[in-house]
């Protein structure tokens, strides 16, 4: 008996172990600067809303507001993270999907990016050994004696 709790001791310690954890997920939020202005908020305040859970960071330029906000080991999509509520200056609440212009989940874009560069770097794989069997053919039927 005491070898058999050792023994579902020790399996339950190595799946543990084993167990993968989700990855860590990046999301860019994209502001019109007009439409913050129009509901009387700026993207410093809603960045200090997600600041004291996340890691974030903002940027403001001659282009739409972005914000960047870095969520570890979460499993959610931008459609969960549109549905958090921001607090505006005169109280209300409203959706961050409401007052975004865009939602970005840069993760899932960065595998799918990866996915399509490895499909074309396999096209281009097969279009060389295409080539090169082609050409490989085309000496054979030049060289002399034929």
């Amino acid at each position: 008996m005491k070898k058999f709790a050792t023994l579902l001791l020790a399996l339950i310690c190595c799946t543990s172990v084993f167990a993968k954890n989700p990855e860590s997920k990046t999301f860019l939020v994209l502001f019109k600067s007009k439409e913050l202005k129009d509901l009387k908020t700026n993207i410093r305040d809603i960045e200090s809303q997600f600041s004291s859970a996340f890691s974030t960071l903002h940027y403001s330029g001659n282009s739409e507001l972005a914000l960047i906000i870095e969520i570890p080991s979460c499993d959610f999509d931008e459609c969960f993270l549109g549905e958090f509520l921001v607090d505006l200056e005169n109280g209300q609440k409203v959706q961050l999907q409401q007052i975004a212009f865009r939602l970005f989940d840069l993760t899932e874009n960065k595998n799918l990016h990866e996915k399509y560069l490895a499909m074309y770097e396999e096209s281009l794989l097969a279009k060389k050994k295409a080539a090169k069997a082609a050409k490989s053919d085309l000496r054979s039927l030049s060289a002399p004696g034929h």
